[in-house]
């Protein structure tokens, strides 16, 4: 699904007025309506609402909405915002509305505001401003702001919470931002819910669809999108009959170290898990013994050194290769990673200690082969590309790296970032909080690699192992909650994820 900046998003609305031959009146209406049917099947008529509505369309949001609650039942209490006493025109529409309706408890704010006393019971709706807002609030609405937050209510943003930018809150105030606990937006999820930055604003999404024109939304031109089911479906094959292990590639995963092999052995189950034919583990010789009880299928290549990773193998007879869990980062690994990379050539999985080896030597960035695909979380993305102000900041740098050096970067966290050569931007919707335990990286190294031996390309392989990783962590969070799982959970799980994707039945 494409994802829209804020300025997309108007055309695309005026688009939908243009072309389906409604009023701007008529699109507040449908939008209001979505809003109604979704607020009556969380709340009952016992609830009491209090509503702010700002001077814009996000406002007449508000204030139609109001109207609907009144109509049926509900006690509402309306406070529209206008200092300037300068409305949109539909917000002009819907205060009229609302003025004459015999039960409304409604009021404007013009000056002073006195504040209604809010409690738990309090649902606090916030229509005060939309997407389309681009400098930080200020004055009396910073001040409402951070009353509606300092309140105990829960808190029900509109399309989005005030206060925050569709985007880039890089120079935002962050104490001027409504934190929400639901956000109902209309078509698509904003961009700046996916980032780190959000969380305190957006607590809670969920998407309400108002028929926005369709053709209007296929021709807008994107470069983020949101990764579902779906698309990951459609990217998947089922097993040709007659297919041998021989089929589903060979691949090498170099990684391990003293103390640390456990990095290896998840990496290689996972590899296993995900379909691959055949697996070669290159790891120090004091890894003999485990590797080959641990890991039965897989093949053990035995490094020169006794402890760490110190001299690359040969690559030529591997489809794919796969570097860095458990690494470390010794002065012979460091020089063993240029030698690996050099010698490769063809796309590879960078992963973990690869990186921060990376980090600690720039220059090996220039070596990395092109279509290469790098898995840093926030950490050890810093590490390379230096410290990020936001989220935001962060994903730009990635955008950057992709683009500088024609990789696939994969930036790991709660929604996931995969950046692609040409700097389009694929967010994952699969995974949970209990996935953020030692070893996950590991396993979605061992997924990645899995599928770029089964010939999937490496932005399909990237953005599909993203969602089977994170979608095998939602099945053993379902059975183990996220308080109890562990990363050889999510590999136990991916038979459940992948029998869903491919739309088969586990035995």
């Amino acid at each position: 699904m494409k994802l829209f900046r804020s300025i997309d998003t108007k055309q695309i609305d005026k688009q939908t007025i243009e072309k389906q031959g409604i009023t701007t009146v008529s699109l507040i209406e449908r939008a209001a309506t979505a809003l109604y049917n979704e607020i009556i099947n969380r709340w009952s008529l016992e609830t009491p609402f209090v509503i702010f509505a700002g001077p814009g369309n996000n406002g007449a949001d508000a204030l139609a909405l109001s109207i609907l609650l009144i109509r049926a039942g509900y006690n509402v209490k309306t406070f529209l915002f206008c200092p300037n006493k300068e409305l949109s025109e539909a917000c002009t529409h819907f205060r009229e509305q609302l003025a004459n309706e015999p039960m409304a408890d409604f009021y404007e704010v013009l000056a002073e505001f006195k504040p209604p006393v809010l409690t738990t019971r309090t649902v606090i709706i916030d229509g005060l401003f939309g997407s389309g807002l681009n400098k930080p609030l200020t004055g009396g609405f910073a001040g409402i702001v951070k009353y509606i937050n300092s309140t105990p209510s829960f808190k029900l943003s509109i399309d989005i919470p005030s206060g925050l930018f569709g985007e880039n809150n890089t120079d935002n105030d962050p104490n001027a931002i409504i934190e929400s606990d639901l956000t109902l937006c209309f078509q698509q999820p904003k961009i700046v819910f996916f980032l780190r930055d959000s969380v305190k604003y957006v607590k809670e999404y969920k998407v309400l669809n108002i028929d926005l024109d369709s053709e209007a939304i296929l021709n807008c031109d994107s470069t983020f999108y949101q990764i579902s089911e779906i698309e990951v479906s459609a990217i998947l094959r089922e097993r040709v009959k007659f297919s041998h292990k021989g089929d589903y590639g060979h691949g090498l995963l170099v990684a391990g170290k003293l103390g640390m092999m456990g990095a290896a052995q998840l990496a290689a189950k996972a590899a296993y898990r995900s379909g691959i034919g055949l697996l070669t583990i290159h790891a120090p010789k004091i890894a003999n013994a485990i590797i080959q009880s641990s890991v039965p299928e897989a093949i053990y290549s035995p490094d020169a050194s006794q402890t760490c990773f110190s001299q690359a193998p040969f690559t030529e007879t591997y489809s794919n290769v796969a570097v860095g869990p458990g690494l470390g980062t010794e002065k012979e690994t460091c020089m063993a990673l240029s030698q690996l990379l050099q010698r490769r050539g063809k796309p590879m999985v960078i992963d973990a200690d690869a990186l921060n080896i990376i980090a600690q030597h720039k220059n090996l960035l220039n070596q990395i082969p092109e279509g290469s695909i790098l898995t840093p979380h926030p950490k050890e993305f810093d590490r390379i590309m230096g410290e990020s102000t936001s989220a935001y900041s962060r994903l730009e740098k990635a955008i950057k790296l992709a683009k500088q050096f024609r990789l696939v970067v994969v930036l790991k966290g709660a929604y996931t970032a995969t950046i692609i050569p040409n700097g389009n931007v694929f967010f994952n919707t699969s995974g949970n909080p209990g996935m953020a335990t030692a070893g996950s990286g590991d396993v979605l190294t061992g997924i990645i690699l899995s599928l770029l031996c089964q010939g999937y390309n490496p932005v399909e392989a990237a953005i599909a192992a993203n969602y089977i990783h994170g979608l095998a962590g939602d099945k053993a969070a379902n059975d183990l909650t996220q308080f109890c799982m562990n990363a050889s959970d999510i590999i136990n799980y991916l038979p459940k994820a992948f029998a869903e994707l491919i739309h088969t039945e586990d035995e």
